[in-house]
């Protein structure tokens, strides 16, 4: 199942307002790129698409085309602040080869 933190709907939340478009979607996807062969990806857009699954998650609309969901189906997403300034964190138990950045991962064979 699918989980985001109360830091990461707080940081998703925040993008809709000062973007204007509190009544977004939150796009989850993944794609090929990173250095470890696939990165998470995510945007706010204003409807779905044909192959999209829709989840409610704390308030969000989250959206997730049905070839991503193997891929994202146990993730947890955590948004975090440090020196080097604010990000999201993607916690992944299915994920066997992460990258030191956290944004890319090899898929599990």
């Amino acid at each position: 199942m699918l989980e985001f933190t109360a830091a990461a709907v707080k940081e998703i939340k925040r993008m809709q307002s000062s973007r204007q478009k509190t009544d977004s979607y939150f796009r989850l996807s993944v794609k090929q790129g990173g250095c470890s062969g696939l990165c998470y990806t995510f945007e706010l857009c204003e409807a779905p698409l044909e192959n999209d699954r829709h989840y409610q998650i704390r308030g969000i609309a989250v959206l997730i085309d049905q070839s991503n969901l193997p891929y994202l189906k146990q993730l947890r997403l955590d948004y975090a602040e440090d020196l080097m300034g604010g990000g999201f964190r993607f916690h992944n138990p299915q994920i066997s080869t992460p990258c030191s950045c956290g944004l890319s991962f090899a898929p599990s064979a």
